[in-house]
Parts: structure tokens; C-alpha cells; sequence
């Protein structure tokens, strides 16, 4: 079984398609089983979905525009489905169907349960996941707060800052501190996309800062600003305005 159901941008009855089932997608008022939005930059007849065995697959029937299937569930895993292109095998259990259109993108979500068409006597697989990640954990619970804008908007560039993140989990028990060290400990230990040691601030915090920041002068410090007048009494000089790092 897989189901197809709206995402950022659409709006139709979510669909349920069994084994060897075809459904075709477009724009909404055109003659397709699967209208995903009423925006004039979609195809009246944009593409179809096949469930083939143990994965599923798109076409792409429009002239120029180009989908992109991504897996939100993997490290920044995505397809690419030409105009024209035919039955691509995607072999995502959870995936994000996302399609030019007028304004900014739409979407669709697609979820293949893993077992999609295997029999029920296979001999199960003993392949573990590459991330072993604790969805009871807290560490987990950060690493969703850190990337919803990305989840919830496809073409979000946001990075929530710490405060944010405390804000969205509401968890007393949690601190600027606790939220740190949890991202570190994903980046190093269980995404292993840094190495230790890791000093000063991450990527991700220098990304959430505001870019709008003081203009430092060269030779000073990067947090001081430009000197500021002093009282001109007798020979007190001008002065620098410094604030903490």
C-alpha cells in the first residue's frame, strides 16, 4: 500500500494506491485522477506514480520542468526526474515530491511502508540503519526542533538559534548548554559529520546569527565597534565601544 497526501502548497483527498496501481498527477481542473494544485506553472498533465513491486516510480510528462524527489528521512538524499522521463525507480520509504510552479514550489509527501509488495515469506533483513538514531531521546527531539523550517518549508534556508529551539521544545529540563551539547553529540557522534575536538561556534550557530552585525575596524577586535567621541575635556582621546564576545 502507499499513500499519497498534500504538502506545502496542495490541497486533494489523500490517496491510497495498491500493488501495480498507477495514479496520474496535475493541475488542479484538468482531467487527472490526482489534481495537487490550481497553479497555472503546473502541467495539466504533470506525471504519474506506479507502485512496481518493492519500491515505487515516477514519470515525468511535462515539457520543461524538472521535479525533484527528495528523502527527508536520509542525509540530504534527492532525485532529480526530467522532463520526459519515465518510471524512475525511487526506493524512499517516506518522500517529498517537490514541482516548480508559479510563486514558489508545491508539494506532495508519498509514503512506501519498507515491506511495499515483498512476501510475507521472505527471509528478513538483518541490514541496520547507517544513523542510529533514538526517536525517545532528547538528543533526537533537537535535531527535529533544528531542522522543521527545512521540514515544513522545502525551500526554507532558516537555522532556528538555540533560544529558538528552547522556545519550541518547551522542555524546563532543557538549557542552552544541554541544547549544545546534544547537537555536537549528533554532529560528531551519531551523524559523524564533524570531528572532534570542536571548538568555537559551529557552522549552524555562525548560519543563525543575524548578518546584520557591528562594523569592526581593522586591528580591533572583531566585536568592537567603531570609536565613538569622548568627552573632549582636557586630553581625554576618543574612545572604543566594546561590547562582550
Amino acid at each position: 500500500m502507499l499513500v499519497i497526501q498534500p504538502d506545502e502548497g496542495t490541497s486533494f483527498p489523500v490517496r491510497e494506491l495498491s500493488d501495480g496501481a498507477r495514479v496520474v498527477f496535475g493541475r488542479a481542473g484538468a482531467a487527472v485522477e490526482l489534481p495537487v494544485a490550481a497553479n497555472l506553472g503546473l502541467s495539466r498533465q504533470g506525471g504519474s506514480i506506479t507502485v512496481v513491486g518493492d519500491h515505487w516510480a515516477i514519470s515525468n510528462t511535462s515539457s520543461r520542468s524538472t521535479y525533484v524527489v527528495e528523502n527527508p528521512e536520509g542525509g540530504g538524499e534527492f532525485v532529480k526526474v526530467t522532463p520526459g522521463a519515465r518510471e524512475v525507480p525511487i526506493g524512499y520509504g517516506f518522500a517529498r515530491v517537490v514541482l516548480p510552479a508559479l510563486g514558489s514550489p508545491v508539494s506532495f509527501l508519498v509514503w512506501a511502508p519498507r515491506d511495499i509488495g515483498r512476501p510475507a515469506t521472505a527471509v528478513p533483513y538483518d541490514t541496520r540503519s547507517v544513523y542510529d538514531l533514538d526517536r525517545g531521546k532528547k538528543y533526537f527531539l533537537v535535531l527535529v526542533a533544528l531542522c522543521e523550517p527545512r521540514l515544513r518549508v522545502a525551500s526554507s534556508a532558516r537555522i532556528p538559534t538555540v533560544p529558538q529551539i528552547l522556545r519550541r521544545l518547551g522542555d524546563p529540563t532543557l538549557t542552552r548548554f544541554a541544547v549544545n551539547h546534544h547537537i555536537r553529540y549528533l554532529a560528531v557522534e551519531k551523524l559523524r559529520i564533524r570531528e572532534e575536538p570542536l571548538t568555537g561556534k559551529a557552522d549552524w550557530q555562525r548560519a543563525a546569527r543575524s548578518p546584520a552585525g557591528p562594523t569592526s575596524s581593522p586591528g580591533r577586535a572583531p566585536w568592537c565597534t567603531r570609536p565613538v567621541a569622548g568627552r573632549r575635556s582636557g586630553r581625554i582621546p576618543r574612545r572604543w565601544s566594546c561590547t562582550g564576545s
